[in-house]
């Protein structure tokens, strides 16, 4: 498996889900337990900046990956993990410059 050791260069930003089920009864008593055995899942959108080669090393990073193959990757607060990215959006800049930006879900091992 892949390491993606790329650090975003602008900014990145995270959204924490939990996943819960949650029942509510006639009472106003509130149920709720957490669903599955992973209910804490993380979304990254991540931006990149900077010249053609460096941004196409990325790009092909991302494209062997294909959206459903995971890989490894350390976020900005958290531990490293698995992650995948199911789309990005590239941007030119002029003067030989390019912005990235991409959203990285994380997986985990089934």
């Amino acid at each position: 498996m892949e390491t993606f050791y790329w650090s975003p260069r602008t900014s990145a930003s995270s959204t924490v889900d939990f996943a819960i089920r949650k029942v509510q009864f006639g009472d106003g008593y509130t149920q709720v337990s957490g669903d599955g055995i992973h209910p804490r899942s993380q979304k990254w959108t991540v931006d990149f900046v900077g010249d053609e080669p460096y941004l196409r090393a990325i790009l092909a990073f991302l494209d062997r990956h294909q959206g459903y193959q995971s890989f490894i990757w350390t976020p900005p607060l958290s531990d490293k993990g698995l992650y995948r990215c199911e789309g990005y959006k590239t941007s030119a800049l002029g003067g030989n410059k390019y912005s990235l930006s991409a959203e990285f879900i994380q997986a985990h091992h089934p």
